[in-house]
């Protein structure tokens, strides 16, 4: 699962890099949009940076462009009623989607045909469960690990997308929201959780993202080793299990367990 992660990057700085148009809403190299562009624990219905490619509204035989929104992390299905105007039901957090099922569940199956995304994060969390070294019986420990590209890279993850609206209301706000797809996790990864986030390579970026047409199938499968071969995991300090702090810090290696892993 991916429950956690960072992600250092500027709207407008992603947008810059991915020739894509940036709509966010976020002033452009405003102090207050570059102070907030870092989140070192992102946790589910925070919004979030996402890319899609999209045709200009209204005008659905241009050529699509690649576009950077804000969504929530938490898919809410387009047909979810509304508890209160302008509100969803309160329902089961979809913050991951197994990418494996995703095309046949009824909250993702319409995501997965048009409406699919990417994630850009500096690296997600995961937290290894051992047994208590006390001895004690049915006690455990989690030690949290983040997960990075060896060499500092950006990270972009397969995600889905979709828009929801009050339907009683005569003109409906819609409410952007997001899914990670989660996939087996790989190699040594494994010695860590047993999934992961879906890596999405750049050279597939256009069958994945493209709004015309359904993702290729073999997309959704989990990565190679290759693909993974690059990421390293490094165990760190505690402090990422509140979402109250929120820092550099919080990357920092533990103390006691510093040593990266190399990861196959």
């Amino acid at each position: 699962m991916c429950g956690r992660y960072a992600t250092t990057t500027n709207p407008g700085r992603l947008a810059v890099e991915l020739d894509a148009i940036d709509e966010t809403g976020d002033a452009a190299g405003s102090e207050g949009s570059d102070r907030g562009a870092a989140n070192y624990n992102v946790a589910p219905t925070t919004q979030v940076l996402t890319v899609v490619e999209r045709h200009e509204h209204g005008n659905p035989d241009d050529d699509p462009r690649l576009r950077i929104r804000r969504m929530r992390w938490g898919l809410i299905p387009h047909w979810s009623k509304a508890a209160e105007p302008g509100v969803p039901v309160k329902g089961k957090p979809l913050f991951n989607a197994r990418a494996d099922k995703a095309a046949t569940t009824p909250s993702f199956r319409d995501a997965v045909k048009y409406r699919r995304c990417l994630v850009p994060m500096d690296g997600w969390y995961e937290w290894l469960v051992e047994p208590d070294p006390s001895g004690a019986k049915s006690k455990v420990v989690k030690h949290p690990y983040f997960m990075s590209a060896a060499d500092g890279s950006r990270l972009y993850m397969a995600g889905l997308w979709s828009v929801w609206r009050d339907r009683t209301q005569d003109e409906p706000e819609p409410l952007l929201s997001c899914t990670i797809l989660t996939t087996d996790a790989i190699g040594d990864l494994t010695r860590i959780h047993d999934r992961m986030p879906l890596p999405m390579p750049s050279e597939h970026w256009e069958a994945w993202l493209d709004p015309d047409h359904p993702a290729p199938a073999e997309l959704l499968e989990p990565p190679t080793p290759v693909l993974v071969a690059g990421i390293t995991a490094r165990s760190v300090s505690s402090l990422v299990n509140s979402v109250r702090n929120n820092g550099p810090e919080l990357l920092a290696p533990a103390e006691e367990q510093s040593e990266q892993i190399s990861l196959l």
